[in-house]
């Protein structure tokens, strides 16, 4: 198990979904970057960070919305430790991108060692374990293979393969229940077993919440992170977590 060891309050928000049609959401998310780095000992973006990522070669010639980004980000991360998780939209993020931030990526899942304890840091997407079709999709983009075909492929062919393949999702979603989208409680408590912790953290299914459970005896606690739309919902959504020594806790964008 990969271990990062953080000192101070840690700050954790995942699922912003940044991308051209989000103007609204990613002025939130810069300013809940200003605010991170003056607040917080180190920053923690567990995937889902950009609506889509087709490789870190974008970085060489970014529209408007995406430099803005990634200047914010470059920004916080020359003032404070940031690290960047891959979700299942932005699973091709790479060291390309991270050292032209001055980042560090996450481990998959990260053990975080927190002045509250030891935390389970993941995206969460392997635990939708219920979901056969989406799990099979998962395993092939993540293949070395896979990638390394894809990443040849010119910017627009690969721009036009993932507007497609989201476009097929969004349509198989609507076929399948809500319980199938969502963690499978087995698949959540050997995650317990495994790392030996009493506390997971993750996002991905837009769920947030704090969910106490029973594991071997033990209490243990599983955090959602909220995702963020400033765009399109109403009202706006998004928040993040904290974990200090005294424990952890939500902070709502809205109220912030």
């Amino acid at each position: 198990m990969n271990k990062v060891a953080l000192q101070g309050p840690v700050w954790l928000a995942s699922d912003i979904h940044l991308g051209p049609a989000t103007p609204a959401t990613s002025e939130a998310f810069l300013g809940f970057l200003e605010a991170a780095a003056d607040e917080a000992a180190a920053l923690l973006l567990p995937g889902d960070i950009f609506d889509a990522w087709i490789g870190d070669d974008v970085i060489q010639a970014a529209p408007p919305w995406l430099a803005a980004a990634l200047q914010g980000l470059k920004r916080i991360a020359g003032r404070i430790p940031l690290w960047l998780g891959r979700g299942n939209r932005d699973f091709l993020m790479g060291a390309a991108l991270a050292d032209a931030l001055g980042a560090r990526l996450l481990p998959e899942p990260a053990l975080l060692e927190t002045e509250y304890g030891r935390v389970l840091l993941t995206h969460g997407d392997e635990y939708c374990t219920d979901d056969a079709a989406y799990q099979q999709f998962r395993a092939m983009v993540r293949n070395p293979q896979w990638q390394e075909q894809f990443l040849a492929k010119s910017i627009p062919e690969r721009l036009a393969m993932a507007q497609e393949a989201r476009g097929e999702s969004q349509a198989a979603n609507q076929m399948k229940s809500a319980e199938i989208m969502d963690v499978n409680a087995q698949a959540v408590e050997n995650a317990f077993r495994t790392a030996q912790v009493d506390t997971i953290v993750h996002g991905h299914t837009h769920r947030p919440a704090r969910h106490v459970l029973e594991v071997d005896g033990r209490r243990c606690e599983r955090w959602v992170l909220p995702d963020w739309d400033c765009d399109h919902a109403s009202p706006p959504r998004g928040g993040w977590l904290v974990i200090d020594r005294d424990g952890l806790t939500f902070y709502d964008l809205d109220a912030a």
